[in-house]
């Protein structure tokens, strides 16, 4: 157990490591060539905690200057969490080799390590606070412990997931993938707009190449909003706003290239969308019923909580009041996710039943 101990300890942080000094570089170029309002050699490491946090999804409250402003930054981009999970797993693969089955439980070497990351990554969030930025470092545990839980169980000898699981997965990543689709094609034809939005900005060469990053990351967030979209909730982009295909009101809207992909006017049209949930409901049922349906339940109940924690992870609020709300509603897009995909189940389970009743 000594052993267990001191290899997850040692790979935990150095797991953390391999992300904070990328992260370092950039908050110190960044910190060369813009500066800081206090000109303290402080502020580039602190720069690099919070970006590091925010791949975690850690949200942060804000006192915005020069009035000191209270703010909350929660909309952090979906794809960002993707960095730490594969560098995580990484790093437990390594671990496994240091100990070399030196272990009788690989699910107790798994939680060790995670509970070893969660503390860095929550001391982090404690000591990383400024008067102006302040992690919420007690929101660190559930976001570090689940994520770093989720990477260590994809690697070694990996947990065989259920079928039920199996086939939410297939169904959130054809229906995810669909979205992706959309969204480069919006890309392309908008692709002047998104020019406009960039050169309005003047990021300069190193600042560009952090732009280009920063929508990258964006981009699944830009996913579940797009799903949303033609499920008929639609999203927002900042308070008092929705952009849905029967209902559009936008005002005023972040100089972020991603966003020149927006909507102009509502698109009844896009309401056929509707008919893609109900064919991915029918397609659940189709998968699940061949092997019962206790299946079917467990599948449609882990899509539609899997569907939640999406809208959860890929909404929130960007610094200012205004900006409030951002991403889609949880609760109407995870309900009409719910519904519509339900009747499709509905539906090819009573197709299913009537024919096998011949």
């Amino acid at each position: 157990m000594q052993r267990v101990l001191s290899v997850s300890l040692s790979h935990a942080i150095r797991s953390a490591a391999y992300l904070l000094l990328p992260f370092s570089f950039i908050a110190l170029v960044a910190w060369a060539t813009a500066g800081s309002a206090t000109g303290s050699t402080s502020d580039p490491m602190r720069g690099a905690a919070w970006l590091w946090l925010g791949a975690h999804h850690i949200p942060f409250s804000l006192a915005l200057a020069p009035t000191a402003i209270a703010g909350y930054f929660s909309y952090l981009p979906l794809g960002a969490m993707l960095l730490p999970f594969f560098v995580i797993r990484s790093s437990f693969n390594r671990a496994l080799d240091r100990l070399q089955g030196d272990f009788h439980n690989l699910n107790q070497v798994r939680v060790i390590f995670s509970l070893f990351y969660t503390l860095i990554v929550t001391a982090l969030a404690y000591f990383s606070a400024s008067p102006s930025v302040t992690p919420q470092w007690y929101l660190a545990p559930v976001f570090a412990f689940f994520l770093s839980l989720f990477a260590t169980l994809t690697a070694g000898y990996r947990v065989s997931p259920s079928k039920s699981l199996r086939i939410t997965t297939q169904l959130l990543s054809l229906l995810l993938g669909l979205a992706l689709l959309v969204i480069a094609f919006l890309i392309a034809t908008h692709i002047s707009d998104i020019k406009a939005i960039t050169i309005t900005l003047q990021a300069g060469f190193f600042g560009g190449l952090l732009l280009l990053l920063l929508n990258i990351l964006y981009i699944p967030s830009a996913a579940v909003a797009t799903l949303s979209y033609f499920a008929g909730t639609g999203f927002a982009v900042g308070d008092s706003s929705n952009v849905s295909p029967y209902w559009y009101e936008l005002g005023q809207i972040p100089a972020f290239p991603l966003l020149g992909i927006l909507p102009t006017t509502r698109a009844p049209i896009a309401l056929v969308g509707i008919l893609l949930f109900i064919a991915a409901g029918a397609l659940l049922a189709y998968w699940a019923l061949q092997h019962g349906i206790e299946t079917l339940l467990q599948s449609y109940l882990f899509s539609v909580v899997s569907v939640a924690l999406l809208s959860y992870l890929s909404s929130g609020s960007l610094m200012t009041s205004e900006m409030g709300s951002m991403g889609v509603s949880i609760w109407k897009f995870t309900l009409a996710f719910a519904v519509e995909v339900g009747i499709g189940a509905l539906a090819m389970t009573l197709i299913l039943r009537g024919r096998d009743k011949r």
